[in-house]
């Protein structure tokens, strides 16, 4: 029985070590941030933050980040204050479907991190592994650009 620490809260959960981290936050903490896409981590549609990185969760289990940091797309703002880069994706219209944002956003949140003000080069290679079937790319990452220089 795993206790998560998620979006800054522990949550002591009766779910099995091995069960899928993006069914745990989906179906048993209702956060729906992460999407399920492939089941395959191919898509990058389930992507969250462990203790600052960006992982798949669809093929982490929850017994494996027990005592680590987990953020999700919910633990990055509010829809009264939104993370910059939520804001910026709403300004930028960056999402069609919306179905890949949250990957887009947290593996862009996890740049920014590491790289405050990287060039479209770098936000293009950082998200590289994430998948949109709209077809809205240059807009993701002219918002990323521009939560860049809204630091």
């Amino acid at each position: 029985m795993p206790v998560l620490k998620v979006n800054g809260q522990s949550h002591n959960l009766a779910v099995p070590d091995d069960a899928p981290l993006l069914y745990v936050l989906r179906n048993d903490l209702k956060l729906n941030g992460p999407k399920f896409g492939c089941g395959l981590s191919q898509c990058g549609a389930c992507t969250v933050l462990i203790d600052g990185q960006p992982v798949r969760s669809c093929v982490t289990s929850a017994g494996a980040v027990v005592g680590q940091d987990i953020v999700t797309l919910e633990g990055l703002g509010t829809p009264e204050k939104p993370h910059r880069l939520q804001r910026a994706f709403i300004d930028e219209q960056a999402a069609q479907c919306g179905y890949c944002a949250n990957g887009m956003i947290m593996r862009a949140k996890a740049l920014l991190d590491t790289v405050p003000k990287p060039s479209e080069g770098e936000v293009r290679l950082a998200l590289d592994g994430n998948l949109c079937r709209c077809g809205v790319h240059q807009r993701i990452i002219s918002a990323v650009m521009r939560a860049s220089r809204e630091a």
